[in-house]
């Protein structure tokens, strides 16, 4: 029987549900866990297909969504690292009553590059997706690299991202592959006009993947949202910046606790 992998730990009253990225797992939060544990009750969750959520077949969005919420407390706030970020707005989207506030980091509604819309090419998606059944280690690799380019700490940071990813057993590659699709298909933008849950989006200033600009398009689109861009982080500030990250996630629990 396939079983989703659900941590719950931490001695907060209030539930927050922690999504990680493409290609990883839960661990990719070991450095938050501690600082944040005090504040919040966590629930770290291996996407299905992913890290210790093994034998699940590829999912869309709303699947994955699904599939989640059964395990999931009547309310919490939902964050979402990159593409979790997808799977945490459409829980949002889909199941307001479930969501008290809704946090993205490093990630965007869509995250394709377009007309006007920064992001990432489409074609250097599909050729990650044609890689993965040639060369699954090295394109993984190659992915991991591009979240931490640019920071002081980017050799550090990868290797601790490689590390996750190694610890446990590789997704299978139709599970990364459905993914990548997502990120190279979904695209949410005029749907989250329509959210009025509190919303915080974190971004890394030297993010090569979901850059900076998105941020003020952004803050026009909804304007009812807060963003925070954390200098001299990439792709992954909870890694390279993780006082700053968890310092932000308690101020807005505050705020839409207060």
């Amino acid at each position: 029987m396939t079983q989703l992998y659900w941590q719950t730990i931490g001695t907060g009253d209030r539930h927050l549900v922690m999504l990680h990225g493409w290609g990883l797992n839960a661990g990719v939060w070991q450095s938050v866990v501690d600082r944040l544990s005090p504040h919040f009750c966590l629930h770290l969750v291996d996407l299905p297909g992913y890290g210790r959520s093994r034998g699940f077949v590829p999912m869309s969005l709303g699947e994955m969504v699904e599939t989640l919420l059964p395990q999931a407390p009547e309310k919490a706030v939902w964050l979402g690292w990159s593409l979790g970020g997808l799977v945490a707005s459409t829980v949002a989207l889909r199941h307001p009553e479930r969501v008290s506030g809704l946090i993205s980091v490093a990630s965007s509604p869509c995250f394709a590059a377009g007309d006007a819309w920064p992001g990432i090419k489409p074609q250097t998606l599909s050729g990650f997706q044609q890689q993965l059944s040639e060369d699954f280690q090295r394109t993984v690799e190659r992915f991991l690299a591009l979240q931490t380019l640019g920071t002081d700490s980017a050799r550090q940071d990868a290797r601790l991202l490689k590390s996750v990813v190694l610890a446990l057993p590789s997704p299978e590659v139709e599970v990364l592959n459905a993914g990548l699709e997502m990120l190279r298909t979904v695209d949410l933008r005029e749907e989250m006009k329509m959210l009025t849950l509190p919303l915080l989006r974190i971004y890394g200033a030297l993010d090569g993947l979901v850059p900076r600009k998105i941020a003020p398009l952004l803050d026009a689109e909804w304007p009812a949202s807060e963003a925070v861009v954390i200098e001299k982080a990439a792709h992954a500030p909870f890694i390279s910046h993780p006082e700053v990250f968890c310092q932000q996630l308690i101020d807005f629990d505050l705020k839409i606790t207060s």
